[in-house]
């Protein structure tokens, strides 16, 4: 059963779902309906049964005599029809004495012996019965009591009185079927407001479902899905636009990264080729390369060959979402990591005079790509040093700054250093890819940290990466 009702489709669902909860409802407050109505219909009838006592001068004797002859039915009685059933019960007796103008005789039951048993004056039950021809009554039994003159209650006797039901039972029968035809409506009313409640509010779902279709069937994702309001239904459209302009901009970068991978790409490959071409040709044709063009030919292959590497490392390094797991990231000193940075950029800048103060600084990171970050940043400072420069480089207070003495970057280009595959003017003509800055910069934002490039007092640029401090690890 729940296999099929999950089977079907959400509106109906939910138009079921109202229907179901109303019909509930309704049969609630129904059911609490009939009975109050019935519970004030006994009560009036009880009231109608006390008040109906008979107030007959019997004395002892004749409650005496009535018990002695003890008549099974009525007497011929000349008045009005008889409504009221009167008689009397014995303990211990199955047959009723009965009035001569009880309206019939009403059928005894164990309760009108225990009252006639017990004689109590203060115990009245109430029952539903029925007479001899089977007809619904209400019952009041009470312990009799005589009322002559003697006064007293008559031992081991009840008086019981009765009421016929036909009209009480009338009564709740139409107010049952009346709840009964309301309920239908109700139920069948909620249903068709529950289906025209769950068209009207999944039409929303209905368009962003339209939108997903879409999407997946022609990867348009210019598609913008119309927001109103502030529901759940706003909220999952204003996701959805979001998920899509962000999906958009991931593609668009992504066409641009190839885009700009393959122009790079070109010019060392074309490079490769052309002097790969000037050896093939040359051992085809037997005519030897004087050997310091081939020892040229040679350097530049294998200088083209190391750009290429670098730059297909780099566009591995940039194609790793910032999701993805880079590694554990350990409490490490950062000037350990910039010592060793500056080891391998004095074996680049040989010719050049490096001045380092590093103070001790402990960070969290990942301490490959921590390292790689540095060793671009001072690359960068070896390669645009004039010969004989210097480079500074400096630790305090987790705030490592890197400054060379050359050219400087254009105020107008400071902007851009960061992008991917961006190179000034001036260093079109160095080796790089344009892709360490980017990776500089991602990877100083993953620790938590951040970067910046400006130019130095007296000429140059200077570099500062900031990192949040950790706790200083453990000895040993």
């Amino acid at each position: 059963m729940i296999g099929k009702f999950r089977a079907l489709p959400l509106r109906s669902r939910l138009a079921l779902l109202v229907a179901v909860a109303v019909a509930v409802a309704v049969a609630a407050v129904s059911t609490t309906c009939w009975f109050l109505v019935r519970g004030k219909l006994y009560d009036e009838l009880d009231s109608k049964l006390q008040a109906a006592i008979p107030d007959i001068r019997v004395g002892p004797n004749d409650i005496a005599t009535l018990l002695r002859t003890c008549p099974q039915a009525p007497a011929a009685y000349g008045g009005p029809k008889p409504v009221y059933y009167y008689q009397l019960v014995r303990n211990g007796h199955d047959k009723p004495c009965v009035f001569a103008n009880s309206a019939g005789t009403v059928e005894i039951d164990s309760r009108d012996q225990d009252v006639a048993r017990h004689a109590d004056p203060t115990v009245w039950t109430f029952r539903n019965g029925t007479d001899t021809n089977g007809k619904d009554i209400r019952v009041l039994a009470f312990a009799a009591i005589a009322q002559g003159p003697g006064g007293g209650i008559v031992s081991d006797t009840a008086m019981v009185i009765g009421y016929p039901l036909k009209e009480t039972e009338g009564t709740l029968n139409d107010l049952a079927l009346l709840l009964l035809i309301v309920s239908g409506i109700g139920v069948v009313g909620a249903g068709v407001a529950g289906l025209w409640v769950a068209r009207t509010g999944l039409k929303p779902v209905d368009r962003l479902t339209g939108a997903v279709e879409h999407v997946a069937r022609t990867e348009d994702l210019t598609v913008r899905i119309p927001v109103e309001g502030e529901d759940e239904i706003a909220r999952l459209s204003r996701s959805f636009n979001s998920m899509t302009a962000a999906l958009a901009s991931s593609r668009d970068r992504q066409a641009q990264l190839i885009a700009d991978a393959g122009h790079e790409l070109r010019t060392p490959l074309t490079s490769l080729r052309t002097n790969i071409e000037l050896l093939a040709r040359s051992d085809e044709t037997g005519r030897a390369i004087p050997p310091a063009d081939r020892a040229a030919l040679m350097a530049s292959v294998k200088a083209q060959m190391t750009e290429l590497a670098a730059l297909i490392g780099d566009l591995q390094e940039l194609s790793r979402p910032d999701a993805v797991d880079r590694g554990p990231l350990k409490v490490v000193g950062l000037h350990e990591i910039a010592e060793a940075a500056l080891e391998r950029a004095r074996l680049r800048g040989p010719e050049l005079r490096f001045e380092a103060e590093l103070e001790p600084w402990y960070v969290r990171a990942e301490p490959a790509a921590l390292e790689r970050a540095l060793v671009n940043v001072m690359d960068n400072a070896v390669k645009f040093s004039p010969t004989g420069g210097t480079v500074e480089v400096g630790l305090r207070q987790g705030e490592l700054t890197v400054r060379d003495h050359g050219p400087g970057i254009p105020a107008d280009e400071l902007p851009h250093v960061f992008e991917r595959f961006w190179r000034s003017p001036s260093a079109r003509a160095l080796p790089g890819s344009g892709l360490g800055l980017s990776i500089v910069a991602r990877t100083v934002q993953q620790s938590g940290g951040e970067i910046s490039l400006g130019p130095a007092a007296g000429g140059g640029t200077r570099a500062v990466i900031r990192l949040p401090g950790a706790a200083t690890p453990p000895p040993g």
